[in-house]
């Protein structure tokens, strides 16, 4: 398998579309991460009984975020995706948020997409157009997942689809800057 953190996100600003990545499917308490240097999805955590990711779970290839990890994104998608999917996605918008660890305190933004091929979400184009008691259980799932990982995780606002177009280039300029660095190594 090739290093799947290194495909290209096939970003179209004008369109507000991307390449994303399932790590973690919708419905799944097992939450896995990329492993690149065995090229497979590991299982990373199992979350508590009754809990579940409420939506798929995985991050645009060729970005990397302020904590390190490629950027993520939730898809909003009609059935959950497969493990190691390439999903072409609309990005409807971010929560943005930040997470505290070890009196650490790091970003970590949570893009919000819908899948091309849905048809239940088609038409949807922003994070305006989802009902806010989605977005507010979205947002509870994210702060009770890090949690029960003794993070705190403090939502700091949601934005709309120009936003998310705006971090996937952050994320996109600070991975090459990242792979340039380590080929002057």
């Amino acid at each position: 398998m090739s290093n799947l953190l290194t495909l290209p996100h096939r970003l179209d600003k004008k369109n507000a579309t991307c390449q994303a990545i399932i790590e973690t499917p919708k419905g799944s308490r097992n939450k896995y991460d990329f492993d690149p240097a065995a090229g497979l999805f590991c299982l990373a955590k199992l979350l508590p009984e009754g809990m579940v990711f409420p939506y798929d779970f995985g991050f645009v290839p060729s970005t990397v975020a302020p904590d390190g990890d490629p950027v993520d994104v939730m898809l909003f998608m009609d059935e959950p995706v497969p493990v190691g999917c390439l999903v072409p996605v609309r990005l409807i918008g971010v929560i943005e948020g930040e997470q505290t660890e070890d009196e650490k305190t790091t970003r970590n933004d949570r893009l919000v997409a819908v899948a091309i091929h849905s048809h239940t979400h088609q038409k949807t184009e922003s994070l305006k157009q989802v009902n806010p008691r989605v977005t507010d259980e979205v947002e509870q799932f994210f702060v009770y997942y890090n949690e029960l990982q003794q993070i705190k995780f403090r939502v700091l606002g949601q934005y709309g689809p120009n936003r998310a177009v705006q971090l996937v280039e952050k994320g996109a300029a600070d991975f090459r800057k990242k792979a340039e660095k380590k080929k002057g190594k």
